[in-house]
């Protein structure tokens, strides 16, 4: 089973055209995917995103919708992927509404997993990316600083930002409940958190493309952004000297440090050929 999260926030222009790509894309594609679920958060919104959501539910691609009262994508996200099902071989996979990264990546990700991989995040900044990106002066200064201060921090993942990431189920799971950023740092919080987990992270090449109608502005976020970065890296650094457990962050104790399953958790469909993996 693949569940797909999506955080929301007044997204009724950008969210319906997203559903019926994505449910095109796994009908195309279900003999790799499997059955697939969309869980839509609802972060507040004041417009007809819920709404819309609830009536793109279909049985080629079921979709339900979770409200998140707590603001901020972190918090949406966090609250989608603990609402995901538990099952021994299930994958979750968050993406934005707007939809800006193509749905290739999605093979890709169910590919590396099948050979071993706990997480699959989408990366503008790998060679083979293709990205057409809408910039102005203050947002590629600003999006330039953010790439250094994540580097300190995750030094060999390219792009921490990209709105798509693939896990194995029980990591999602188990990372969510760690994180804490509730803002558009998360990412860096949930990676910081995987890899001191002892997770494998692979990154892959993406299409990426900037769609008009971001809910995130530099004026009004960007501040807050680099607070909150500066918190994760804060809280990294006592993970680091041992006072703080990937665990007791969330309140849930020590835990041990993550077991990889084997590569052939994710069963490989007949249509898929071997060689291929």
């Amino acid at each position: 089973m693949l569940h797909i999260v999506i955080p929301a926030y007044n997204e009724e222009r950008r969210l319906p055209r997203t559903l019926r790509e994505l449910r095109r894309y796994v009908s195309a594609h279900r003999a790799v995917l499997g059955d697939a679920t969309v869980v839509v958060v609802d972060n507040g919104s004041t417009d007809r995103t819920a709404e819309l959501a609830r009536e793109a539910d279909r049985p080629a691609l079921p979709v339900r919708v979770v409200r998140c009262a707590v603001r901020g994508k972190g918090a949406a996200v966090r609250a989608g992927l603990l609402a995901t099902a538990a099952a021994d071989d299930d994958l979750v996979c968050f993406m934005d509404a707007d939809g800006a990264t193509g749905l290739d990546a999605l093979l890709e990700a169910w590919r590396r997993t099948a050979l071993g991989a706990d997480v699959v995040i989408g990366s503008r900044g790998l060679p083979g990316s293709r990205t057409d990106v809408r910039s102005d002066r203050v947002r590629s200064t600003g999006a330039a600083c953010y790439r250094r201060l994540t580097a300190r921090l995750l030094p060999d993942i390219a792009d921490t930002q990209c709105g798509f990431k693939v896990f194995r189920g029980e990591v999602a799971r188990r990372a969510a409940g760690d994180l804490r950023a509730r803002g558009f740092s998360f990412d860096v919080e949930l990676l910081v958190r995987l890899r001191a987990a002892g997770a494998r992270i692979d990154e892959i090449p993406v299409t990426w493309a900037d769609v008009p109608g971001s809910t995130f502005v530099p004026a009004r976020h960007g501040a807050g952004a680099f607070a909150e970065l500066a918190a994760i890296a804060w809280r990294t650094r006592r993970l680091a000297a041992g006072t703080l457990t990937a665990g007791s962050a969330a309140g849930a104790g020590p835990r041990s440090p993550m077991t990889r399953p084997a590569p052939v958790a994710l069963p490989v469909p007949l249509a898929v050929p071997q060689e291929a993996l």
